[in-house]
Parts: structure tokens; sequence; C-alpha cells
């Protein structure tokens, strides 16, 4: 059996750091008590509401997890694109009997990224990892002085370059397959429906362009996968859907059934709901909007909170953002550190089997 690097956790299987109230301190904590790298999610929390949490966690088991922060956005968002989507989403907010948040109440886009860091420099954990950018050379040390390993989700060969660069102790590899957003530094356009690479041969190319430990992400349901990404270089592999499904995740339970639902047979890419590119089960709301949303993250999450709120408290799944990966069909309604232990049996037996594999073609 394979160990994690850097002896944080027993097993290569990372929890990935799901925001919006999915990766709370039950699911990080189930996953670190069996052995995996639980995470929390400090994307679209305050300072404190993250700090609670990480005291929460801390409560609930005594081994390394981590923190996932947002960088700041920093992109030009058109205002008239962003009021031209608010209009379109008029009919919606009507049916939902709710008010699309204005303009001027919709905020920064940092996220509390200070703040949040001086929370995580005063009082570390294990393991920070950050998402949409790298950070500063200066903040990775600050961290690394502090005990923290530093890691830095990437979606190109590019992206990885510049974590190492500036510092970075490993890159989490995120593949198109991926559900929720993509990572990506920066969020072009331009690229919409061409851009991605498949996390295997996204991860073979990072390999031999950086010296870092490499985490794989992207549509990993299965312990044989997982063998399969630690083969090609990888590490350790990151599974969000996965346990997106099990009874200590956050996730709505409308959420939950969609996953295997035949009604929602596949998955896009799409800017419906937060005006950033990510992945979800295609439902009426990504068909009818998402060709009209404009690059603008994080303005139409705020616009598009009210009404993702009205319709789960509707019952209505086809107003709800449903993230999930390329793989969801495969979801198991494990508990989480039950689904660990059987994603840890399923890589020993595929490692084995690739050794027998091998024992014969030498002999």
């Amino acid at each position: 059996m394979s160990s994690a690097p850097n002896g944080l956790h027993q097993y290569p299987i990372v929890q990935a750091p799901m925001a919006g109230g999915v990766s709370g301190p039950p699911l990080a904590a189930a996953v670190c008590e069996a052995g995996g790298l639980g995470h929390l999610a400090g994307g679209y929390k305050t300072a404190d509401g993250m700090y609670q949490e990480i005291k929460q966690l801390r409560g609930l088991t005594r081994r390394p997890f981590g923190v996932n922060l947002f960088l700041p956005q920093t992109g030009y968002v058109d205002p008239a694109a962003v009021e031209a989507y608010r209009g379109q989403l008029a009919g919606e907010a009507a049916w939902y009997g709710v008010s699309l948040a204005e303009e001027d109440i919709i905020g920064t886009c940092d996220d509390g990224y200070e703040a949040k860091l001086a929370i995580l420099l005063e009082d570390p954990v294990r393991v920070v990892s950050f998402t949409f950018g790298c950070p500063a050379p200066e903040v990775l040390a600050r961290l690394r002085a502090a005990g923290t390993h530093t890691v830095v989700t990437v979606t190109s060969v590019e992206e990885a370059r510049t974590a190492q660069e500036a510092g970075a102790d490993a890159v989490c590899v995120q593949g198109v397959e991926a559900g929720g957003h993509q990572g990506t530094h920066r969020d072009d356009p331009e690229t919409d429906g061409t851009a991605g690479v498949g996390l295997l041969s996204l991860v073979a190319q990072v390999r031999e362009a950086v010296a870092l430990p490499i985490t794989a992400a992207g549509g990993l349901m299965r312990g044989a996968q997982i063998a399969a990404l630690l083969a090609a270089g990888a590490e350790a592999a990151q599974l969000g859907t996965a346990f997106l499904v099990c009874p200590e995740s956050g996730a709505h339970p409308l959420h939950k059934k969609a996953l295997t639902d035949p009604l929602f047979g596949h998955t896009e890419l799409t800017r419906a709901f937060s005006g950033r590119p990510a992945r979800g089960l295609v439902n009426r709301f990504m068909r009818e909007h998402g060709p009209y949303a404009p690059a603008a993250y994080p303005q139409v999450h705020h616009i598009t909170a009210g009404l993702r709120a009205a319709a789960a408290a509707a019952g209505d799944p086809q107003g709800m953002a449903l993230w999930a990966g390329q793989g969801h069909r495969l979801a198991r309604a494990l508990p989480a550190g039950a689904l660990v232990e059987v994603l840890a049996a399923e890589l020993a037996e595929a490692q084995s089997a690739l050794k027998v594999l091998q024992m014969r073609r030498a002999s």
C-alpha cells in the first residue's frame, strides 16, 4: 500500500475542499480519522467563520488536516455584462419570489483573503491549499516558517511552474474532469469550450515539468483510478464528488440524490451560477442561462445566491448548482471513513494486480 507524502496521512487519499457548506468539520474529521487528509473549505466564509470551523475540527480529530483559500480576483469585470445577466435572471427571481443582489452589496472580490491568512499564520494548521491563483512567494515562505505545508491548485504546466517558482511545497493538478470550479489562475473566457486537459495527461506533463509532489484531482471515484495516477507520477489523489454523497457531507439532500439520478445524465462546464467555469450536472438553469452568463466571478455567484437557495428550499434541483465531476454516477453513499477504507482496499488490490502483471512479463 502506498502511503501519502510527508507523513501527513496514512493513505494517499485527500478529501477535496468543497466550498458552500459541503466540506465541514464532520466530513473532514471522518476522513482524517480513517487515514486520509480531510480539508475545510475557507471559501465563501468570513475569517471568523473559518476559524470557528478549525476549532470545531480540532475538537473532533488530532490528525493533520488542510484548509483551502481562494485567491483574490483581480481581473476586469464588465459592469454592463453583469447588469445584462441580472436582467436575464429577472424571470427566475419572480418565479422563486426572491430579489437579486444589487451590485453595491456584492462586496469585494478578495473573499477575506488577508484576514484568513492572518489567522492561519497566527494559529497554523498542517496544510493550506490555494485555488484560483498562486500566492506571493513571501506568503508561502511565511506559511512554511510557521510549519505549514502549502499546496497550489494548477490546471496547466505553466501554472505548475509558477507555483514551483513561488516556493509552493506541492501542487494539486486538476484535470478538466473535476467537479465544481476549475482552479485556473487566470479566467480567460476566450478559451471556454476548448480549454482543459484530461487528468492523466496533465499529471504526466506536470511530472516532467516540475519537481514538486503532485496530488491528482478530477473525476476520481475508485481506488483503481488512484493507482493509475500514482503510477503516472502523483503522490496522492484528491476526491470531491466521491465524498459529496457521504452522510457527513453538508451537501443538500437533493444534490446528493441527483448524482445518481438518471434524470441528470451528464455534466458540463458552465458560468451560469458563478461567472467562472465550473462543472455540474446539466439542469434547466444551466441550459437556459449558461449561454448568456458573463465572465464575472464572484459577482455572478452573489447575484444567483438567493436563487439557488430558493430553489433548494422549494425542492427544485433544476434551479440549483449541482456541482459534480465526470465520475458522478459511481458515487457510493458510504460513511466517509468507510469510503476511505474501501478506496484504500481498492488501491491496494490494483497495485497488487499490477505487480503480478509486471512479474509475469519479467519472467
